[in-house]
């Protein structure tokens, strides 16, 4: 397998996972779980599509912070992808780590479950900019 072959290969598999963790997000509304549980997929979700798109770009980041900084300045002001692409995962962001690791935060469904929706429309326009590119 060629070394081009394996990017697809993972970027598939990253686009898997984001499918696989919006379902996740999904069941945990519909079962009125946790909304800090449904933001925290749901941001994942969005996570894992810009994992693929990374996969095809010359950087690599171990924190969250420096992946979404380059995927803010590459891909929504280079104009790849939608602002409101990027309004969504740094809102998710902000809501997960809240969520995550703030004392005493609380976090509502009316908060998160918009999180749902704009997490399917992120990965449907990652999955899109991928296919476009012939990358995928």
């Amino acid at each position: 397998m060629t070394a081009e072959e394996k990017k697809k290969e993972l970027a598939l598999y990253r686009l898997k996972q984001a499918d696989e963790t919006l379902d996740e997000a999904e069941f945990l509304l519909v079962g009125k779980k946790s909304p800090r549980a449904i933001i925290n997929r749901a941001y994942y979700a969005m996570f894992y599509a810009v994992l693929a798109l990374l996969i095809f770009e010359p950087y690599s980041s171990s924190k969250h912070s420096g992946v979404l900084s380059y995927f803010n300045r590459r891909f929504i002001k280079g104009g790849l992808l939608s602002e409101r692409a990027g309004e969504s995962i740094n809102t998710a962001f902000e809501l997960r780590q809240r969520g995550d690791y703030r004392e005493y935060a609380e976090l509502s469904y009316e908060q998160v479950k918009p999180y749902i929706q704009k997490a399917g429309e992120f990965i449907g326009e990652a999955r899109s900019y991928l296919k476009s590119q012939i990358l995928i």
